[in-house]
């Protein structure tokens, strides 16, 4: 007989799995943007998009990703020690909507297309308030710190889209607990119909 993760084991391989490809593709969408678009002042980041997911799937583990989403990023672009702090400490504002999960918040989120998509940016936008906060306490101008808001507004809309369309395909845009009992509840159905 096959041996069934547990519960901890798939969470570890769920959270990892969804760390590498946060890892992958903020390095690449920095580098190409470093590359090709040094000028421009904007940014486009894959961070706040799957931390909207990790936060639906797992709750506060999204933190991990939070902080390896900013890591990533200062790494690829050469930032200062203190970008770096920015960043990573920053992207945990993201944890500011956990209260909207609470109760039955995740299933509205979920069933609701307006309400998936106004979670994504919740998500961006907590964030960058967590980041305008440690770039205020590390001395940074309030003006600059209205930065975070306006050069990453791009990250909102990809936000928005990536958790939308990560909201229809089953189970990806879900608590995993309660994934996980809906397959469950599927299996033993189709088994009790074929005897």
């Amino acid at each position: 007989m096959k041996r069934q993760l547990t519960l901890a084991e798939y969470r570890a391989v769920d959270l990892t799995l969804l760390a590498v490809i946060l890892a992958v593709c903020e390095y690449g969408m920095t580098l190409a943007a470093r590359r090709w678009f040094p000028n421009q002042l904007y940014t486009v980041s894959l961070t706040a998009a799957l931390c909207a997911i990790v936060l639906m799937r797992w709750g506060a583990w999204a933190g991990l990703h939070a902080v390896l989403g900013g890591a990533v990023f200062w790494f690829a672009s050469g930032g200062t020690p203190q970008q770096l702090a920015i960043y990573g400490i920053g992207n945990l504002g993201c944890l500011l909507v956990l209260p909207l999960l609470r109760g039955n918040g995740k299933e509205k989120i979920c069933r609701d297309k307006l309400f998936t998509a106004l979670f994504a940016l919740a998500v961006l936008l907590a964030m960058q308030l967590g980041r305008a906060a440690v770039a205020l306490l590390l001395g940074t101008p309030w003006q600059t710190c209205v930065g975070f808001f306006t050069t990453d507004a791009l990250s909102g809309v990809f936000a928005m889209v990536v958790v939308s369309l990560a909201g229809r395909l089953d189970g990806v845009f879900e608590d995993q607990k309660r994934y996980l009992h809906r397959l469950q509840e599927q299996q033993k159905k189709e088994k009790g119909g074929f005897r």
